[in-house]
């Protein structure tokens, strides 16, 4: 059964993440790291290509499912002619391999249950080598070993190159299935007892959750999304993966298909806020620190994104074995966004530092001169074009978006020194170049006759970034000119009730694609931007109403894509979103304030 982008659920262990359908299968698994190779590629391909799929003999999709009192374990219930059955899945935080455990309980009958596992190393290309051993199974192929256990041992037999296990469970019996890995080179680790793991990762994230300072009225939808921010953090760096998911599609049967395994600089603002706001400090601490580990060296090699440990070669290649995620292909590991020039990135880096310096967070004692190091380059390099926050795979232009945040290093550069006069650094240098900057942006990026800035100097086409203007505090929410974007923005980006980033064909003679083939859906990250700017521009209650929009298109368990069909009613694009989750929080809280100030 064909599972939508949104039928998946999340579990991980902080260093990786697996998606488990409402059929019970789990489609995909990178190990260790999010971004190794996966060794259940079926999202991406069909069973063929990895997975496994536990659930009552003969059925289909759960009758329902949850997460465990605010926590990444997975409860899946299936309510059958012969009984009730819950399968739970997690993954414990690891000591030292990672595992996947399954739990299978008897909630009232008897309930005849199967388990049908087919490990695929390399993204579904390599049948790995399965025998015995110790009672237990293993699979074997070049540096990966994988090992399969139940409690109680169950029947188990191999069979076309997959691992079939039967047994039946009655109301208050319960079978566990430990999947781990482990480099092949080195012993099996330590068994982990599945009972206990699951009793402490309980414990691990309610005492997390505990720590959400948020209790307004979207305390649910807040706390899901920080969850998955915090599965979505690769810990033993502080990094946070923009999706667990590469090729996920755009555009069902389309080529806008890439690989988001990686850190992106373009949110680190945004979700350094939403941890602060939220009272996850700690959290941000880490973040920051990635960040600072990450840019540091030549400013004129700082790039868009890094893998997770800051890794800076990020080659994109195609694996031709796999058909797609409903024949979107190819299917891409890497990313060749990598190699662009976006010198709003800079901005970005600049001002996620200036916001973890007022929000009190111990300072780094050279981030001051990093900063300055980045203003140095940026001061000379801010007039080139660039190929934009988006990516764009076509010519590069003087985006308006880029130019903003160039005004953003410039001005967070004069707030710091105006505040902390004993800072190194001259402050007269930094005030000429924002006027600069706004000048020219006001004069090249704005649009008198229709009322809005443009996507780019001398474009009539539009950019729902621009929707940052207030936010960054460019221009004040009560401009004209915001206002106007904001309406222009809304009325020509808008589809369904929520925003496209900009038009991907151009709708005027002579206007550009990005070039790459294909259309996309609306963009959740601009929707909740929209909603932003609503509110900041006194239009409350339509924020609210777009706000409210966007929260009835999170998924059973709360989890939004990057993108949605109004046409289709489906999510598309990489699942789940650390984009779309940040602009719910801050979203939510924002709306939040403006209740309790009014």
């Amino acid at each position: 059964m064909t599972q939508r982008i949104e039928d998946y659920a999340l579990i991980g262990d902080l260093q990786t993440a697996a998606l488990v359908g409402r059929d019970g299968s789990v489609d995909w698994l990178c190990l260790p790291r999010f971004d190794s190779a996966a060794c259940f590629a079926a999202l991406l391909g069909d069973q063929q290509n990895g997975h496994w799929r536990i659930a009552p003999e003969g059925a289909g999709n759960c009758t329902y499912r949850r997460y465990a009192d605010e926590s990444l374990i997975l409860e899946s219930v299936w309510e059958t002619e012969a009984g009730t059955v819950k399968v739970t899945d997690f993954m414990p935080q690891r000591d030292r391999a990672p595992d996947v455990v399954r739990i299978i309980e008897g909630l009232s009958g008897e309930v005849a249950m199967g388990s049908t596992l087919r490990l695929r190393f390399d993204y579904g290309n390599i049948v790995p080598w399965m025998r015995r051993s110790d009672g237990h199974r293993v699979a074997i192929a070049g540096p990966d070993s994988v090992w399969l256990r139940s409690e109680p041992a169950v029947k188990t037999w191999g069979k076309r190159n997959a691992t079939y296990s039967t047994f039946t469970v009655a109301a208050g019996e319960r079978v566990a299935f430990v999947l781990t890995w482990h480099p092949s080179h080195e012993p099996r680790p330590e068994l982990v007892d599945p009972f206990e793991a699951l009793q402490h990762s309980l414990e691990d994230w309610q005492e997390w959750s505990g720590r959400c300072r948020y209790r307004g009225p979207y305390r649910e939808a807040v706390l899901r999304s920080l969850i998955t921010l915090k599965a979505l953090t690769y810990a033993p760096t502080g990094g946070i993966v923009a999706a667990p998911t590469t090729s996920l599609p755009e555009e069902i049967g389309g080529v806008r298909n890439w690989d988001y395994r990686y850190c992106w600089l373009r949110d680190s603002t945004l979700t350094l806020g939403s941890l602060i706001s939220a009272g996850y400090l700690d959290e941000a601490a880490a973040w920051r620190d990635w960040l600072l580990r990450a840019v540091a060296g030549d400013p004129a090699d700082l790039q868009i994104m890094y893998g997770l440990a800051g890794e800076r070669r990020l080659p994109e290649t195609e694996l031709p074995w796999l058909r797609g995620y409903e024949s979107s292909a190819p299917v891409r590991i890497g990313n060749a966004a990598v190699t662009q020039l976006q010198l709003d990135v800079y901005g970005e880096v600049i001002d996620s530092l200036h916001l973890a310096r007022i929000a009190g967070l111990v300072a780094e004692k050279n981030a001051w001169h990093l900063q300055l190091s980045l203003l140095g380059f940026l001061e000379d390099s801010w007039r080139k074009p660039d190929e934009g926050l988006w990516e764009v795979r076509g010519p590069r232009r003087h985006f308006v978006h880029s130019k903003v945040m160039a005004w953003v290093a410039a001005d967070r550069a004069v707030r710091a020194l105006e505040a902390e006069p004993t800072l190194s650094g001259s402050v007269g240098r930094w005030r000429v170049m924002r006027e600069e900057v706004h000048r020219e942006v006001c004069e090249k990026g704005y649009d008198p006759v229709r009322n809005t800035f443009t996507q780019f100097y001398g474009s009539e086409e539009l950019d729902a970034a621009t929707l940052l203007i207030p936010r960054v505090g460019f221009l004040p929410p009560d401009d004209p000119r915001v206002v106007g974007t904001i309406d222009a923005v809304r009325d020509e980006l808008g589809h369904g009730g929520f925003v496209r980033r900009y038009s991907t064909q151009g709708s005027r003679p002579g206007a550009p694609v990005d070039g790459v083939p294909g259309d996309e859906g609306t963009f959740l990250a601009c929707s909740f931007w929209l909603a932003d700017a609503l509110r900041m521009t006194g239009r409350v209650k339509e924020a609210r109403e777009v706000f409210e929009r966007l929260l009835s298109l999170r998924n059973d368990v709360g989890l939004l894509a990057e993108e949605y069909d109004p046409l289709s009613g489906r999510q598309l694009g990489n699942f789940p979103q650390a984009f779309s989750h940040i602009g719910l929080v801050g979203t939510a809280l924002a709306l939040d304030w403006e209740e309790t100030a009014g």
